[in-house]
């Protein structure tokens, strides 16, 4: 009998011992998900500035996971699985997609040309960076700002295409409704982008 008890405390102390990293892992593991949850969804806000925030709450995805290759090795699954990081880059790139498609279809169809469509994008950046200090009112501030960018972005374009100002107006006026749709197409694939990530980190 006490052989017997010897050995189940010698067992127990053994099991203890034996995976301290597990341990570790029971406490550290949720803060890391809700840190993760919250800067993701930073992330995911930047993409009304332009910036890929879909693509940088991937990217910091991919970091814990290397992460946890180096502190626990290969033995151990990663937080973020080969397949849910596939489905965050499909998604990401859908909305690409989506924000392109609608950007350029509503600059050409008003007849927009190829340095307007262009003009048209970099205005949206620099107008949502210049929107986000003069408006500070947050979203707005930024969306109304791309939106005017846009729109200044394409005139400037089909002018130094040769085109008159009055000429430019119906393509620029195509090129800020389609900046508009182009974002607001691109937040749901941006938000499935993190629920996806997020629901993952703390099941993980």
């Amino acid at each position: 009998m006490t052989e017997c008890v010897a050995l189940l405390l010698t067992a127990t102390a053994g099991e203890a011992v034996a995976d301290p990293v597990a341990l570790d892992l029971a406490w550290i593991a949720w803060p890391v998900a809700g840190i993760f949850a919250i800067l993701s969804l930073f992330f995911v806000l930047l993409l009304i500035l332009g910036l890929p925030g879909a693509w940088l709450a991937i990217a910091l995805a991919v970091l814990i996971d290397l992460v946890d290759f180096l502190w626990l090795g290969a033995d151990e699954g990663p937080t973020f699985s080969i397949g849910v990081l596939s489905v965050a880059v499909v998604l990401a790139g859908l909305g690409e997609l989506v924000e392109f498609a609608a950007s350029a279809l509503g600059a050409r169809r008003m007849g927009a040309s190829r340095r307007g469509i262009v003009g048209a994008l970099v205005g949206s950046l620099a107008g949502a960076v210049v929107g986000t200090f003069l408006i500070p009112i947050p979203v707005i501030g930024t969306l109304a700002g791309a939106v005017g960018g846009s729109f200044l972005g394409a005139i400037l374009g089909e002018t130094s295409a040769g085109r008159s100002v009055e000429h430019s107006m119906r393509p620029a006026t195509g090129a800020a409704i389609g900046r508009v749709l182009g974002t607001l197409g691109k937040v749901p694939f941006a938000v499935a982008v993190w629920a996806v990530l997020t629901t993952a980190a703390f099941l993980g």
